[in-house]
């Protein structure tokens, strides 16, 4: 089965159909970048390499997004079709945390700790069909 199109291939790699982040490592000291860079904030050293950052964590803090957010947001929404949307950060076993989308936007679904895992859902249509963007969801097991 082909792989959705998504808004920013590079952010995502698969293993067969299970999408994995994918972030960047420091050659020199190890530190550990989501999304991806050149050069290390930490050592300043410019020689990285792509890291794969896998594809559960946990729920490390959350909210719900309840209006329209402003551009660049260009999901195709209007005020008036605009889904509340869980937002969260994972922690991802490098420790490293990443704010993503969340699958449940039910403040009584959602608890800091929880098992998540990544997904790929649709974000905005254009003329050539539906642009995926990753979130996490509540994993189906730890």
């Amino acid at each position: 089965m082909p792989h959705p199109v998504l808004a920013s291939p590079d952010l995502i790699r698969f293993e067969g159909d299970t999408p994995h982040l994918v972030g960047s490592r420091c050659n020199e000291c190890g530190e550990v970048y989501f999304p991806a860079t050149d050069s290390c904030t930490r050592c300043t050293a410019t020689r990285m390499s792509p890291h794969d950052l896998g594809h559960r964590g946990t729920l490390w803090s959350w909210t719900i997004q309840g209006f329209l957010p402003k551009a660049p947001y260009n999901s195709g929404e209007t005020a008036e079709t605009f889904q509340p949307y869980g937002v969260g950060y994972v922690e991802l076993d490098s420790g490293i945390k990443v704010e993503s989308r969340l699958t449940v936007a039910d403040e009584a679904k959602l608890q800091i700790g929880m098992p998540l895992e990544l997904t790929l859902i649709p974000y905005r249509r254009t003329d050539d069909g539906e642009v995926h963007t990753f979130a996490f969801r509540p994993a189906a097991s730890a």
